[in-house]
């Protein structure tokens, strides 16, 4: 069924519609039901529509709602979109009176609301996933708060840290992505229906009825930027691909970890894989799809910008294309946030204390402490580091005489602050690697999720 046949003497080609019909917007059906029953109610308080026919146009909306949610409602090849469906179904249920449900209305405007019905619904639902994610993160966090670990800068040791820190720096991340899909929230709650084609309409149409009636935070200033404009898609998505990338990171440290040369990590064997060739491969596929699927999810944020680039207001067909670009993008995050959660959630952790020289730093704050300029104490350490590595020999095979030697105001005794488990309980700095820094933090992710 088409909303625009009049104007034609001929039926559409099998070869137009193959080429131009998207069955994507589908995904749609909930949302614009939504709308068309708001329409309907709007039109019918302007005195656009009979009473009589805004109840009958309702009863039909709603039994559409009824089916939808029930999974029940019947697509037909001859839809060209989700909108023609929906009046193909008020015209089964009602007759005639389904010529009322598209008064004041276009599909420019119609689509525009859908999508942005959509994001609302989509970002609230993002918004959980992200806080569930990172309460797992916090949880394991808590656990593994004594768990000393290396740091990492140019994947180099640097600073022996808590696990527990590490884990809760992408539970920060997935707060953040969380915030982002909010304040995306407060711009899709305004309402484009009344703009019409692109224009508006001569009708009396009351446009923030329909807002309130939707629960919309208002309604459009200006049509043609309402039924012309994508960038809350390409918005909603680059939220997606953020959370994504933060996401594919931490997958690639545990990839790290749980490879025989970091041994951190044993991953629960219902959430891995095996080699067909190889017997003892036990693979991290979660977190490698997650890596790899990430790369799609950037690739939607440049379709979306694209897209854009270069469209004459109003409305171009062009904008079909947005939709799968923006499901695709919601689906991923949302299976991604699932999986790996799961993974995080079971994982056995068991990481070896960081090596020899995570010390350096602390020995060089001790002198600090003592009243060194820190850029002499840091030349007096790295010119120990620097003469240690060339004999072979580590800051774990120091004596404390030796120590002392290095510099007037090292002390023997000064050797104690190499240990790793040392050095991190001595960490005072706020939001620091410390055990008891990461005790705070729990608290205060909890309090925000």
């Amino acid at each position: 069924m088409t909303l625009w046949s009049g104007r034609f003497s001929e039926t559409p080609s099998e070869v137009l519609w193959r080429f131009t019909v998207d069955t994507a917007d589908r995904r749609l059906l909930v949302d614009d039901v939504m709308g068309s029953l708001a329409h309907v109610e709007m039109v019918g308080e302007a005195g656009l529509v009979e009473p009589s026919a805004v109840e009958e146009l309702s009863g039909a909306l709603g039994r559409i709602l009824e089916e939808a949610k029930a999974g029940e409602f019947i697509w037909e090849d001859t839809d060209e979109d989700v909108h023609s469906a929906v009046e193909r179904r008020v015209v089964e249920l009602v007759g005639d009176v389904a010529g009322g449900l598209h008064t004041g209305r276009s599909r420019n405007d119609q689509v525009a609301l859908d999508l942005r019905l959509y994001l609302r619904r989509q970002t609230r639902a993002r918004v959980e996933d992200l806080k569930a994610f990172a309460a797992v993160l916090s949880d394991r966090a808590e656990q593994l708060a004594d768990v000393v670990v290396a740091s990492y800068t140019h994947l180099q040791q640097a600073q022996p840290i808590s696990l527990g820190h590490h884990l809760l720096a992408y539970a920060w991340m997935a707060l953040r992505d969380a915030e982002r899909f909010t304040d995306l929230e407060q711009r899709a709650s305004i309402s484009p229906l009344g703009a019409g084609a692109s224009g508006g309409s001569s009708l009396p149409l009351l446009p923030e009825r329909t807002a309130e009636l939707l629960e919309l935070s208002a309604s459009f200033d200006n049509s043609m930027d309402a039924v012309g404009s994508r960038d809350l898609a390409a918005e909603f998505v680059f939220a997606a691909a953020q959370a994504m990338i933060n996401l594919s990171r931490l997958s690639e440290d545990l990839i790290l970890w749980a490879t025989s040369e970091f041994g951190w990590v044993t991953l629960a064997d219902a959430l891995t894989t095996g080699s067909s060739a190889l017997p003892h491969k036990k693979n991290p596929d979660i977190a490698e799809l997650v890596r790899g699927k990430t790369a799609a999810v950037i690739g939607d944020v440049t379709t979306l910008l694209t897209l854009q680039k270069g469209l004459p207001l109003t409305y171009n067909r062009d904008l079909q294309e947005d939709k799968r670009a923006v499901f695709h993008a919601d689906d991923v995050l949302t299976g991604s946030l699932e999986a790996l959660g799961v993974l995080i959630a079971t994982a056995e952790f068991h990481p070896p204390l960081p090596g020899p020289w995570v010390g350096a730093l602390d020995l060089a704050e001790v002198l600090v402490g003592r009243g060194v300029p820190f850029r002499a104490a840091h030349e007096a350490i790295g010119a120990l580091a620097g003469r240690l590595d060339r004999e072979g020999r580590s800051l774990a095979e120091l004596s404390g005489e030796e120590l002392a030697a290095a510099h007037p105001r090292l002390e023997p005794g000064d050797v104690a602050f190499l240990d790793p488990e040392v050095s991190v309980s001595r960490r005072r700095s706020p939001g620091g690697g410390s055990p008891a820094s990461v005790r705070d933090q729990v608290d205060k992710l909890r309090r925000q999720l």
